[in-house]
């Protein structure tokens, strides 16, 4: 057997027993109505992120908090249909705002901030959560790790600080690509680095 069929099968193994990691850092979600008065136009596609179809834009914002503030903010598109300030619970001490730790999407009850870009600012009443962490899966990963959308599970982590991850949400679609997504804080703990894997416990 020659090198490259040792790597390829090396590498379906390891697709079927990790998950590589991603860290997130802050970013917000805007509607299209909220980036043209952010911007004066619809977001620009700086580059492509992991997940099919999401990308970071070229614009930036600074985000309000009743104590502080972050400035050069990313964002990420397509414009989504509320928005959205996802930060880590650090963030929040800065900003003087108790995000709810939340699946993203679900911002019913949390607090909001104030969107400031160079050509306007918008006043959100809700909005602002630390997303739940999460693995992003396919439905053929989820199926071949024996995890299904919704459950949560244990997730060891491979790293400079291995740890396990409890209350890890799975979520699984066909436009998924199969990635784990921690914030700052939790890559920070565990001491992540690109390239890093982890793997669901029983």
């Amino acid at each position: 057997m020659d090198a490259k069929s040792v790597q390829a099968i090396a590498e379906a193994v390891t697709r079927l027993l990790f998950v590589e990691l991603e860290a997130s850092g802050r970013h917000v979600h805007v509607t299209a109505d909220q980036a043209r008065t952010l911007f004066g136009h619809g977001l620009t596609r700086e580059r492509d992120l992991s997940q099919p179809g999401q990308f970071l834009c070229r614009e930036r914002l600074t985000v309000l908090g009743p104590k502080g503030k972050f400035e050069n903010v990313a964002v990420l598109g397509p414009e989504r249909k509320e928005a959205q300030v996802e930060i880590s619970l650090t963030d929040g001490r800065t900003l003087g705002i108790t995000p709810p730790v939340r699946p993203s999407g679900n911002v019913t009850g949390s607090p909001g901030a104030v969107l400031v870009g160079p050509m306007g600012r918008v006043e959100l009443d809700r909005g602002v959560i630390a997303a739940q962490r999460h693995i992003h899966m396919t439905p053929a990963d989820a199926a071949a790790m024996g995890v299904r959308d919704k459950q949560t599970v244990r997730l060891q982590v491979y790293t400079a600080r291995p740890l396990i991850f409890e209350d890890v949400l799975v979520r699984v679609s066909p436009d998924f690509a199969t990635y784990v997504h921690l914030d700052f804080d939790e890559a920070n703990a565990c001491g992540f680095r690109k390239g890093d894997l982890g793997r669901i416990l029983p």
